[in-house]
């Protein structure tokens, strides 16, 4: 073992004994190159007991970030010496490439013990990255109750609401006492479910109202639940995507939300923890969409299934260059003329290109999140107009000058900054309305603002500055 394994044992014992109690999931530490060297050189020397030392009382965020750095030996190893509580909540953490590898090697009983530990949501997520054989093998073994909350959530789309909400919350009829639900939060309080609020329904399980944990305290133990509830508390549908849920929370600063089914029923309930695991999925999604990409394609695909998604969009961008190409070839006469056009087209094509991809991105993530609504669209257009006006002039009159002192006329560089002051704003302008215009048609904005935007780019950045070029040069004649 060596010494930093040896300080880093003593440290975190010591810690231990002196400051912190022992519990799980107390500490974080930051997993640095030294740390995993000394973890690496344990594992090869089966050092089971000093690596446990180690990884006790360590985040389980944390032992993942270190799992994910071994080999798929090393990972199993270290995975299977963690007792069943740190590995369930060790396995939400893990990339999902590696998680998947880690449940195939495992055996259907522990990746049972696993699951029942797992809030429903989460358990639900677990059993549907399994093979279907291991998946019906997992559900039979687990308790009839959970089992049918985790396959009545399997139902639902991932991508909506049903699909992100978890089966644990508490739930009082209106007519119960304050004393009554206290009684129910403290018995849910003792399955480590964390409370946020007391849902509130009537006799048929319809959702009436919401109770915040405050007023119970506020509040006599004989008062009756529905004449304190709050009767307009927010819910949401099951059927409801994840990013009107995701925008839903932000709007109202939310903390849980109660979600409903069809007939108004209380069916689960969605926290915090949650949304920000869909922002960051959508967010990825999008950004990965701009680019004609999938936002997961390095973690679960292969290099023929990665090249097989891409390749779609690779031939259509690479049709609509053609029209770049055909621009260029009919305005040959010109290029024959004056030579130095063709230095700078590719420079305008690529500012051009590169302001529209930045205003469509900018409007995909604004759409998302609520900041951009279809309806005043006139508003993020006359912002990024302004915005595109400024970058252009400025590109324009540096782009400008450089042209007229390297050909020597003034009227090539005035033609050169106007063909890129006009290139950028009109792809600015495209860059804004197209994710407005996809989405009002119904498709999906990231999808359709990425590779067509630059092409689309390619092709009015040289036509505006040939034609240009081409006037210039019949006055000058």
């Amino acid at each position: 073992m060596t010494q930093a394994a040896r300080d880093i044992q003593q440290t975190i014992t010591t810690e231990d004994a002196i400051i912190i109690p022992r519990r799980r999931g107390v500490k974080t530490i930051e997993v640095d190159d030294a740390l995993m060297e000394d973890i690496r050189e344990l594992v090869h020397d089966k050092a089971a007991t000093l690596i446990l030392n180690i990884l006790t009382d360590i985040h389980a965020a944390d032992i993942a970030d270190i799992i994910n750095r071994l080999d798929i030996e090393d990972r199993e190893y270290v995975f299977n010496l963690l007792d069943i509580e740190t590995a369930s909540a060790v396995l939400l953490e893990l990339d999902p490439a590696i998680r998947e590898q880690l449940l195939e090697s495992l055996p259907s009983e522990r990746i049972t013990a696993f699951v029942d530990r797992l809030a429903s949501d989460d358990a639900a997520d677990l059993v549907a990255e399994l093979p279907p054989h291991v998946a019906e093998k997992v559900l039979r073994a687990m308790p009839t109750e959970e089992s049918t909350d985790v396959k009545e959530l399997m139902r639902y789309r991932p991508d909506s609401a049903g699909g992100i909400m978890g089966t644990e919350y508490v739930a009082v009829n209106m007519k119960d006492t304050v004393k009554q639900a206290i009684r129910k939060v403290r018995a849910s309080a003792k399955n480590n479910m964390v409370v946020y609020n007391v849902y509130v329904v009537d006799e048929e399980g319809i959702l009436v109202g919401v109770l915040p944990l405050q007023s119970l305290v506020l509040h006599s133990p004989n008062k009756r639940v529905y004449k304190i509830m709050d009767s307009d508390a927010k819910s949401i549908s099951t059927d409801v995507d994840q990013e009107a849920v995701a925008a839903m929370f932000r709007k109202y600063d939310l903390v849980s939300l109660p979600v409903v089914n069809k007939m108004g029923h209380l069916v689960g309930r969605i926290t915090i923890d949650d949304v920000v695991d869909v922002i960051e999925e959508e967010h990825s999604e999008d950004v990965a969409r701009l680019v004609g990409s999938d936002a997961e394609e390095l973690e679960r695909r292969s290099p023929r299934e990665i090249a097989l998604l891409r390749l779609p969009w690779v031939l259509i961008t690479l049709v609509l260059e053609f029209g770049a190409g055909l621009v260029v070839h009919f305005f040959d006469q010109t290029l024959s003329r004056v030579i130095l056009l063709a230095s700078f087209m590719p420079i305008i094509s690529a500012i051009s290109g590169n302001t529209g991809l930045q205003s469509a991105a900018i409007v995909v993530r604004a759409m998302a999140t609520g900041h951009v609504q279809l309806d005043r669209w006139w508003q993020p257009v006359w912002r990024q107009f302004q915005t595109t006006l400024i970058i252009g002039s400025v590109c324009g009159i540096v782009i400008g000058t450089i042209g007229g002192f390297w050909q020597g006329k003034w009227e090539f560089g005035l033609v050169v900054g106007i063909s890129m002051l006009l290139s950028i704003n009109v792809s600015g302008l495209v860059g804004t309305m197209s994710p407005m215009i996809s989405k009002r048609l119904g498709f999906d904005p990231a999808l359709t603002a990425g590779p067509f935007e630059t092409a689309f780019q390619d092709v009015v950045g040289i036509t505006i500055f040939l034609s240009l070029a081409t006037i210039m040069l019949q006055l000058i004649a």
